[in-house]
Parts: structure tokens; C-alpha cells; sequence
């Protein structure tokens, strides 16, 4: 949710609060705005918990991760889509690199903390006469 709306709707609460029932409204609006922050609070603990349990960086999928994505993600949401903690490339602009076993990665740019853009790379295929093998004679 956009913060901007988030204190509009919290404003809102605490106004119609006071109007409709005083000062046990202006509780009860504190009270549900508490309750929504301990909520969002719990969602990003339990959401770095299942990152922590992953390694650093790594997706199953790196093209899968790449047709997920849209612009305009936080860090968060990325971080709940890969289910990891990315690898840290660069301050400014913020990158982050998530790549899979088959040497696939995927580098993600965010700026004013929202994905901009991101890119795919692949591994290098290796040559036929790399992966034959030859037979014992």
C-alpha cells in the first residue's frame, strides 16, 4: 500500500472516531491502526524468516523469478517471491542478484526503493564436444 494512503485512511479513521463516538472512538481508531501496524510487522518478520532459512542469493528458478516480476516491486515483495535474501551488488543504485544452479541469474535495479528494471542472464551453453563422453575402447 502506498504510505501516502495508508496515513490518508489512518487520518480517516481517527477523524470519523472522534466525530462518531468521541473519545472511545478516538481508542478504538488508535486501536485498529496499532492492530494494522502490528500486522504489516508480522508479515515482514515471517517473511525474512523464510528467507533466513534459504541461501544467500539463490532461486530455484531464475527465469521463472524473471517472468514474475513487475515493475514497481518493493525489496519485500521480491524477497517473499524468491523466498531468499538476495546478493548485494551495488549501493546506488540499489542492486540485488538472485541466480539458480544452472548458473542463471537474474540482477534487479531498484530506485526510491521500487524495482526499475531487471535483466536475465544466462550461462554460457557448453559445446557438444564438451559434454560427450568418450567411449573405453
Amino acid at each position: 500500500m502506498n504510505p501516502t494512503v495508508g496515513w490518508a485512511l489512518a487520518g480517516a479513521a481517527l477523524f470519523a472516531g472522534w466525530q462518531g463516538y468521541g473519545w472511545q472512538g478516538l481508542v478504538f481508531a488508535i486501536t485498529l491502526i496499532v492492530f494494522w501496524l502490528v500486522l504489516q510487522f508480522n508479515r515482514a518478520l515471517r517473511i525474512m524468516k523464510n528467507a533466513a532459512s534459504a541461501p544467500v542469493g539463490h532461486v530455484d528458478s531464475a527465469v521463472m523469478l524473471q517472468s514474475r516480476l513487475q515493475p514497481r516491486m518493493t525489496l519485500m515483495q521480491v524477497v517473499a517471491l524468491t523466498r531468499s535474501l538476495g546478493r548485494k551488488l551495488s549501493d546506488e543504485p540499489q542492486t540485488w542478484a538472485w541466480s539458480d544452479a544452472g548458473g542463471a541469474s537474474v540482477t534487479l535495479v531498484f530506485r526510491g526503493a521500487k524495482l526499475e528494471r531487471w535483466a536475465l542472464s544466462r550461462a554460457p551453453a557448453a559445446s557438444v564436444s564438451d559434454t560427450l563422453l568418450e567411449s573405453p575402447d
